[in-house]
Formats: C-alpha cells, sequence, structure tokens
C-alpha cells in the first residue's frame, strides 16, 4: 500500500465498502470502492491528481472519490462510474464520469472538476476594465 495512504477506516465506510483515507496538500481525500478491485496505482495517481486543485486557492477540506463498476457487459466501455464530490468552506462540487476502467472515469470527472474549479477561481478575480487609454488620461 502506498505510503500516502493509510489502511481502510472503519469509521468511516460506506455500506460496509473499503475506504482510504489520503492526505494531501491541506484536503482530506477518501476513496470508496463498490465493486472490483481497483487498479494498483488508483490511490497514487488520484492523490495526485487532486492535490493539483489546490492551485485555484478555492478551499476544499474533503473530497469523496466513489468508484463504482458494473459487471452487465451491456454498459461495454462505460462499466467503470467514478464520481468526485468536494466539502468544505468553499462552493459544493461534483463530477461524475464514466470509461472503460476505473483511471479513465477519474480523469473523465476530475477534468469536470477542474473547470469548474477554474470558472469558480475566474469568478473571484478582481478584474478592471479600465483601458490603458483611460488610465493614461488620468496619470497626465
Amino acid at each position: 500500500m502506498n505510503s500516502l495512504l493509510s489502511e481502510p477506516d472503519p469509521r468511516s465506510n460506506f455500506q460496509g465498502k473499503p475506504c482510504y483515507l489520503a492526505r494531501g496538500a491541506g484536503m482530506k481525500i477518501v476513496i470508496r470502492n463498490h465493486g472490483a478491485a481497483l487498479a494498483e496505482d488508483f490511490e497514487e495517481i488520484s492523490t495526485e491528481r487532486l492535490e493539483r486543485l489546490s492551485r485555484f486557492s478555492v478551499p476544499i477540506e474533503r473530497i469523496y472519490v466513489d468508484v463504482r463498476h458494473e459487471v452487465n457487459p451491456r454498459f461495454g466501455k462505460h462499466s467503470h462510474r467514478v464520481t468526485v464530490t468536494s466539502h468544505g468552506s468553499g462552493p459544493l462540487l461534483r463530477a461524475d464520469g464514466s470509461g472503460f476502467n476505473d483511471l479513465a472515469a477519474f480523469d473523465e470527472a476530475v477534468t469536470a472538476i477542474e473547470l469548474q474549479l477554474r470558472k469558480r477561481h475566474e469568478r473571484s478575480k478582481e478584474i478592471d476594465r479600465t483601458t490603458l487609454r483611460k488610465f493614461r488620461a488620468k496619470g497626465a
């Protein structure tokens, strides 16, 4: 098991399913698996990718990652579903992704979360719409 992750946490199990905790960049990352086993490096890759979300300066305290695997063959290339939900003093963000494996579904979900965070980050910026011409007129 990765050094970033602890053993399954018995207190926060969801319906007896495995739950892994990780701490990174001031946020708590909880990974829940429903169905088949995760890829060997899923915890490490997901922790690295979610730590990069702190660059948007939007406060996030906890991120829950739910990984589900459908055994029905009719789902085909969308048999793995990942839901990423963030909690904290900032906005509540949620995104779903589906793919042929758990990493592809996770990438789709995190891309959607990044777009939501970028949108929040851009809205929070102070944008001064004065033109350079008006600025020079005031200075002269």
